[in-house]
């Protein structure tokens, strides 16, 4: 059921179908057309039916290079010689500089100076001139604004552009045309012009809720649409829909279009993560997991419907995909740091030891602490890093060294 405030006359939106069907037409013989698949797995999970739109097959690994090209392709020829500019540290920049360089049409990328190498480089292998600029993305985008005006250059914005929301629309005209039968869409939001272009068509069609989804961190068109106060800061790991301050068209058209926005926590996006690898195994990042994670933190409200999820976007660092897989493997009891009071005597971990092979878990690594502890001198404390089959199994060999008079408890994540 629609909760969002729409007012009573719907004035005309900025982009209309046609718009989207028309860069559909434009764009489509240099995107991929990702697959739209049914995932019986996640169904099971969830209660519903679930369809999955792998935007991350993307040559540069996510939907915004649909809004990018569109904006491009629709250049005069002046300002295709003069280039475009814009400030992102993300997939709009790498988007932006694949298909400008693609097409001849030279790029520049004002990024933060806080920017990871990896992410700087990947944008430069694509074509792109990056300048480092500010600590935070608001001076990069002033100063993107400072270049455009002083070389004649033309901004590409991530979201805040008509051009670029039709462009983002087409990820639901090709989800829907491939699965007419979807009654619910949940799009991630940042700044708002995926869930604004894919709203528009689902709209246009009918019989389809739009619900949108933010980080909890990050809150800020939930913030506009609700007139709430929620603040809008932190490290998420959806870095990709962390916008602190979403468009004056894209909230236009979502204040229209969308009939919900729900709000999702860090360990819900973490676990959406790895599920979607073991399951699907595809790799997402944090944003692209976003739709998943508010289908499972709310089963009941999608149970019988049949869902659309768009996998946005699979841009995620190695070194921080292994630890999202790491710790869901120790919330779900696969992994465990067990702490035991030990005396330090002759064959004491010998006899933990024991018990471990007892009850058929594998020692991955021990700690021993003597020195910083608040237990006598002959006393210690030893971590036990291990790997069990599942909660239960963790459970029974917590059990077993009870019994046998051993002080034990996990070390929870957070």
């Amino acid at each position: 059921m629609a909760t969002l405030q729409k007012s009573a006359a719907a004035s005309a939106l900025p982009v209309t179908l046609d718009d989207v069907r028309a860069a559909h037409g434009r764009i489509m013989s240099s995107i991929v057309r990702t697959p739209t698949l049914i995932s019986r797995t996640l169904g099971q999970l969830t209660g519903a039916t679930v369809y999955l739109k792998f935007e991350n097959l993307q040559f540069t690994a996510a939907y915004k290079e649909r809004g990018a090209l569109n904006k491009l392709l629709q250049l005069d020829e002046g300002a295709r010689e003069r280039g475009v500019i814009a400030a992102s540290a993300g997939n709009h920049a790498q988007g932006l500089a694949y298909h400008g360089a693609r097409l001849g049409i030279p790029v520049t990328i004002v990024m933060p100076r806080t920017t990871p190498n990896v992410k700087v480089s990947q944008t430069q292998g694509h074509g792109a001139t990056v300048v480092l600029h500010g600590e935070k993305f608001d001076e990069s985008l002033a100063f993107s604004r400072e270049m455009a005006a002083e070389k004649g250059l033309t901004i590409v914005h991530p979201f805040n552009d008509p051009q670029v929301i039709a462009g983002q629309g087409t990820v639901a005209l090709e989800m829907l045309e491939a699965a007419p039968d979807i009654d619910t869409l949940i799009v991630p939001i940042g700044g708002g012009g995926l869930i604004s272009g894919c709203g528009i068509v689902a709209k246009a069609k009918g019989g389809v809720d739009v619900i949108g989804v933010q980080a909890e961190l990050y809150p800020s068109m939930y913030n506009r649409i609700k007139g709430e106060d929620l603040p809008c800061h932190g490290d998420t790991l959806a870095e990709g829909i962390a916008v602190k301050e979403p468009g004056s068209i894209t909230s236009e058209i979502v204040a229209q279009v969308v009939d919900d926005i729900l709000l999702v926590s860090e360990r819900s996006l973490e676990q959406s993560v790895s599920l979607l690898l073991q399951i699907e195994k595809t790799v997402v990042e944090g944003a692209g997991a976003a739709g998943l994670a508010a289908l499972l933190a709310n089963p009941e409200r999608f149970k019988g419907k049949t869902v659309g999820i768009i996998l946005c976007g699979g841009n995620i660092d190695t070194r921080l995909l292994a630890n999202v897989l790491l710790r869901d493997l120790a919330r779900s009891g696969r992994l465990a740091r067990l702490r035991i009071k030990l005396q330090d005597r002759p064959g004491a971990l010998y006899n933990v030891a024991r018990i471990f092979d007892q009850e058929q878990v594998n020692i991955i690594e021990v700690y021993h602490q003597r020195v910083f502890s608040t237990l006598p001198a002959k006393g210690l404390i030893t971590d036990i890093e291990c790997e069990t089959r599942d909660a239960a199994h963790l459970a029974r060999l917590m059990a077993a060294l009870e019994e046998e008079g051993y002080e034990v408890s996990p070390v929870e994540l957070a």
